[in-house]
């Protein structure tokens, strides 16, 4: 009997241990995956862009600085979001590359605002709905990264998760997230570009009415 308790104990001691290592393994993958989302919107974005540029770029031709930041900024989170992944230090460079970026896009369709031809262009306004929609999308797929990353960082530290950490390979992904406070403020810019009204003509002094003649 003694013989036979201890084979159920083994035997549920290692069924434990088995299902804490699938449960790792099944957050890894779902942490993979969250970043997938994240890539595709990304992508998404950065395709749109071109298409963007090339839609006002014509009638914008006195904000060129403007422009040049939007392609500067997309050109540099390309390049980052190429070598980023959910267990790196490319998380933190492809969120520092993406703010910027938004920064660039929050300036460019501000000043589209000063153009009331080009915003009235029914491809901009696609191109802008459709931005504003994938950068919905963005923010969506982040939250559920940093979830799920959160949860599997979690179960790495608890018992007897912490047992097989190792055998399954498991690693702390890193979260989303703004480490500059002035990353968090939202952009602000200045379209008091207008001259100045000229004055209108000045009214003629009001005289006081004359003392009543005296009785």
């Amino acid at each position: 009997m003694p013989l036979i308790v201890l084979i159920i104990i083994v035997v549920a001691l290692l069924a434990w241990l088995v299902g804490a290592y699938n449960g790792l393994i099944g957050l890894k993958n779902q942490v993979a995956n969250a970043w997938k989302q994240i890539d595709v919107q990304l992508k998404r974005r950065h395709d749109l862009i071109p298409n963007l540029i090339n839609s006002v770029k014509g009638a914008m031709q006195f904000e060129r600085d403007t422009l040049d930041a939007v392609v500067t900024a997309r050109n540099k989170a390309i390049a980052v979001q190429s070598g980023a992944g959910p267990g790196g230090a490319g998380v933190a460079a492809t969120a520092a590359a993406e703010t910027q970026l938004s920064g660039a896009l929050g300036r460019l369709f501000a000043v589209v605002e000063a153009y009331p031809d080009l915003k009235s262009t029914g491809n901009v306004a696609q191109l802008q709905e459709e931005l504003t929609t994938t950068e919905n999308k963005i923010a969506f797929a982040r939250q559920l990264y940093n979830d799920t990353a959160t949860a599997y960082n979690t179960r790495q530290h608890q018992f007897p998760s912490m047992l097989v950490a190792g055998v399954a390979g498991a690693s702390t992904a890193e979260l989303w997230e703004i480490s500059d406070a002035g990353e968090r403020e939202n952009v602000t810019v200045d379209l008091s570009m207008a001259p100045p009204t000229a004055p209108g003509p000045t009214a003629p002094p009001v005289l006081p009415a004359p003392p009543p003649p005296r009785s």
